[in-house]
């Protein structure tokens, strides 16, 4: 316990909007490399390895246990069965439908939370600039495959709803153990489908060895460190914050598998930021009530 005792103070020392671009980054980074895996063992089979894996990984690291109280339990099992679903959904998305729209799909779980959590004209002048920053990358003139995205919209359904309950795990839970709970629930739930889908070939060592870096940098890193920023931020400014996902996404599409964006797409880039950079500059009354509501419990 040592080494997360260590993991947590580092983590209390990043602010916490570093902790959500942090998240984000390592997201994208392990998108980038699943497009890699996925030819081999398919969507699902790269959604079973990666929270197996990070099942795994976390379990070791904070040791949870299950004599937490039933409301506890009640909010990790919520929370991992809504990553499986989102992680399912969303990965089966991209595999009918440009990645871009398939983001664009999903910030709606989170753009639908900055903008029925906000009592602010400036709050809302931030969440429309968001959506229109994804509606700006996710333009395609492809035609798009309807069932791939209904997966995506289910996938940003699932985001909201683990940004909200994530948000209630973390206020009960003071280190990585709800969140170790969490993802050890989602990993029993998407592992048979996983199994029937790409059978033996998820224990290949060459299929191993990249989920495993997979699973550290989508899930152990991104999710730790949102489950922190949960903790110190409202749900609504986390949700906006989460808008840069499209824009980190356009950058590592660049940097790593050379997809180039057109220039409507560069500047649904720059409004996302912009977007993200507002709202954290201008927090309202909803932050000074969590941080007061926490500071009680």
């Amino acid at each position: 316990m040592r080494t997360a005792a260590a993991i947590g103070r580092g983590l209390g020392a990043v602010p916490a909007p570093g902790l959500v671009v942090g998240g984000v980054l390592g997201l994208q980074c392990g998108a980038a490399l699943a497009t890699r895996l996925s030819p081999a063992v398919g969507p699902a089979g790269v959604v079973a390895l990666r929270l197996s894996l990070a099942a795994v990984i976390l379990t070791v690291l904070w040791r949870p246990g299950l004599r937490g109280d039933r409301t506890t339990l009640g909010l990790a099992a919520a929370a991992g069965t809504l990553l499986a679903v989102h992680h399912l959904s969303y990965y089966e998305a991209v595999d009918r439908v440009p990645l871009g729209a398939a983001t664009t799909m999903e910030f709606l779980g989170p753009f639908a939370l900055a903008l029925f959590g906000s009592r602010r004209g400036a709050d809302l002048l931030w969440a429309c600039l968001a959506a229109t920053s994804v509606v700006l990358l996710g333009h395609s003139g492809i035609p798009l495959d309807a069932p791939g995205l209904g997966l995506a919209l289910l996938a940003g359904c699932c985001w909201g709803g683990y940004i909200l309950v994530g948000a209630r795990l973390a206020a009960r839970v003071p280190d990585g153990r709800g969140l170790a709970l969490a993802v050890t629930w989602g990993a029993l739930l998407s592992l048979p489908y996983g199994i029937a889908r790409a059978g033996a070939r998820l224990l290949d060592p060459g299929t191993l060895a990249p989920a495993l870096v997979i699973a550290v940098l989508s899930s152990v890193l991104p999710y730790t460190c949102h489950l922190e920023a949960l903790r110190r931020l409202p749900p609504r400014v986390f949700g906006v914050l989460t808008s840069l996902e499209p824009a980190v996404g356009a950058l590592v599409g660049l940097l790593l598998l050379g997809q180039h964006l057109a220039a409507p797409q560069w500047a649904g880039v720059l409004a996302v930021a912009l977007a993200s950079v507002g709202a954290t500059r201008t927090p309202g009354p909803g932050a000074k009530a969590v941080v007061e509501e926490r500071s009680e419990t």
